[in-house]
């Protein structure tokens, strides 16, 4: 069975539980936010386990979570770097959920399935990515996990049998207008200016990015001159910027961006999550990468709806054709249609997840 509308509780599920989430990207922390209060608002108890990555732990702080962060270090790249970096995870969550006891288990990594197979906690695996496009963490995750919770244009590969299927995106957990209303005043707050456009830069060095291209040095000049004619370029990095790009680094907290982002005229860039995060905000997305064709979340924000354009990384100059077709026309009203056509085709995801976990804890 594959529900594609929120599961109801029922009077069962009124008992306190306790949901242990772990957390291991910025994306992942928007993704479980909102079920996170809901939980807690129906009385259960939650602890957020997370690792180290980019600005995972500032957006904790900054809203005030009380989490235990079980890899404090940088992994490393390697596969024995991650293999053993895996391990030392798998250990720090073994102690802590022995303590902890949770009924359900739940994120975005390995470990919460290792761990809740070998003390047999049902886990539940959230994912959006198909399991081509990560293999090792499918073959790591998937036949460990009670669950499996993605998109219904996700595929899971041979897990298909674990998978919850839904109709939404992760993105729409935290920017379905049920949760998320832009606010215009961050233009000002920020000195954005009336029309602005913002560029990604993503590092791609993920142990799944090996051999994926993006954005190059070159490539980013060629984007900004066609820009800056049409108004300010803001960039937001993450990989080292070069001393050039430094003027158009945008100075907004992380809990900010994506008021920044909502009110932008076109987003390009080389990350995933943000091209779908600018898409579901009805904001143009120019994804440019080697991973184009590949998602399937992605690929239906891109061709089904038409909300952003995906262009693989050796065809610089299709994708400037793009920004420049997209320049020089009057979209705004399309783009709003286009994404109230997918609002109504699609559910609040967090309300949804809410009830998941709740539902596997009470069939435990």
């Amino acid at each position: 069975m594959k529900p594609t509308s929120p599961i109801e509780p029922n009077e069962e599920m009124n008992s306190s539980m306790n949901f242990l989430i772990y957390l291991g990207h910025p994306a992942h922390y928007h993704l479980f936010k909102n079920s996170l209060k809901g939980l807690i608002n129906e009385g259960h108890q939650v602890k957020i386990l997370i690792k180290k990555k980019d600005v995972l732990e500032t957006l904790l702080k900054a809203d005030n979570w009380e989490y235990v962060n079980i890899m404090k270090g940088e992994r490393g790249d390697k596969k024995w770097q991650i293999a053993l970096s895996l391990l030392k995870r798998d250990w720090e969550m073994w102690r802590i959920v022995r303590s902890f006891k949770p009924d359900v288990m739940a994120g975005t990594s390995a470990e919460i399935t290792h761990i809740g197979k070998l003390l047999g906690i049902p886990s539940i695996v959230v994912n959006e990515d198909d399991a081509e496009v990560v293999p090792l963490f499918a073959q790591l995750a998937y036949p460990f996990a009670t669950k499996i919770l993605a998109p219904n244009c996700c595929k899971v590969g041979k897990w298909e049998y674990k998978k919850i299927g839904y109709e939404s995106y992760h993105e729409l957990a935290y920017l379905h207008p049920n949760n998320f209303t832009p606010d215009p005043s961050y233009k000002e707050k920020y000195n954005l200016g009336d029309s602005y456009f913002i560029i990604r830069l993503a590092k791609l060095n993920a142990h799944h990015d090996a051999g994926r291209k993006g954005i190059t040095t070159q490539i980013a000049r060629d984007i900004i001159d066609r820009l800056t004619p049409h108004g300010k370029v803001w960039i937001t990095s993450e990989r080292a910027l070069e001393p050039e790009f430094e003027p158009y680094r945008i100075a907004v907290p992380p809990s900010e961006i994506h008021h920044v982002m909502a009110f932008a005229n076109i987003y390009i860039g080389d990350s995933q999550t943000m091209a779908a995060e600018a898409a579901v905000m009805g904001v143009p997305a120019i994804r440019f990468n080697d991973f184009v064709g590949e998602i399937g979340y992605l690929n239906e924000l891109e061709n089904k709806y038409q909300l952003g354009f995906g262009i693989r990384a050796n065809d610089s100059q299709k994708m400037l054709q793009t920004l420049e077709k997209l320049l020089q026309s009057d979209y705004k009203s399309e783009w709003k249609n286009k994404r109230q056509r997918m609002l109504n085709e699609k559910i609040d995801l967090s309300q949804f997840l809410t009830n998941v976990l709740v539902e596997t804890a009470h069939k435990k």
